[in-house]
């Protein structure tokens, strides 16, 4: 499920699978849509929460509709998702959720504002939500990618010099999440090093903040 129809409908047809177009954003939509799927299967074994939009900005210059889009997409969309579709994960069990975050959900500084504090968000509900859904037969997994190149998030400023290094291609992190319900991961971080980034924002975060604002100043 999309928004886009041009885009999902030529993948669904590749893939042999149904295509729903949907704002994740929107509860209504998705409560109509959980409707949908429900009549024609009588469980789900495997919901990913993948739907995100950028939001580079500071919460100061970004406009204040963008703000409200990226909260509603990248945090309340795999809310809404999760509330929608549980009875039929519950139907499944044991089954399975994967809520794809951002290492912005570790890490913030003043550039990337709304967009991680909605992943930060999205990152505290995935933790949150482990526990209640595991008595329920659902696993949890949380899967932290850096950088993906991908038309939604072109990785332009880091194309460049020894920094290319760090993109990655969407199949690096669909393997990684692959992997992370065949070996019933709860939480993974891609690459494993970055991991490293929200440990230095937890212990240093004075450090990690004066970095972030020279790094915007050269930028």
């Amino acid at each position: 499920m999309a928004r886009g129809r041009e885009r999902l409908e030529p993948v669904a047809a590749e893939l042999g699978a149904e295509a729903e177009v949907c704002d994740v954003g929107d509860r209504a939509q998705v409560e109509d849509l959980a409707d949908r799927v429900g009549s024609r299967h009588p469980a789900v074994h495997l919901l990913v929460n993948n739907a995100g939009i950028p939001g580079r900005g500071s919460f100061l210059e970004l406009d204040a509709e963008r703000i409200e889009a990226v909260v509603q997409t990248n945090y309340l969309g795999s809310v809404w998702c999760l509330r929608a579709f549980v009875p039929l994960l519950e139907a499944a069990a044991p089954a399975h959720v994967v809520n794809v975050v951002s290492v912005a959900g570790l890490v913030a500084h003043g550039a990337s504002g709304p967009y991680s504090a909605a992943k930060h968000a999205q990152l505290a509900f995935s933790r949150a939500v482990t526990a209640e859904l595991g008595q329920r037969g659902i696993h949890v997994h949380t899967v932290c990618p850096g950088p993906v190149e991908t038309p939604g998030f072109p990785q332009r400023a880091l194309q460049r010099g020894l920094a290319r290094r760090v993109v990655l291609r969407p199949e690096q992190v669909a393997e990684r999440i692959l992997g992370a319900v065949e070996h019933d991961r709860a939480e993974v971080v891609v690459p494993r090093y970055l991991r490293l980034a929200g440990v230095a924002q937890a212990l240093l975060p004075s450090a990690v903040s004066r970095l972030a604002t020279r790094a915007r100043g050269r930028a």
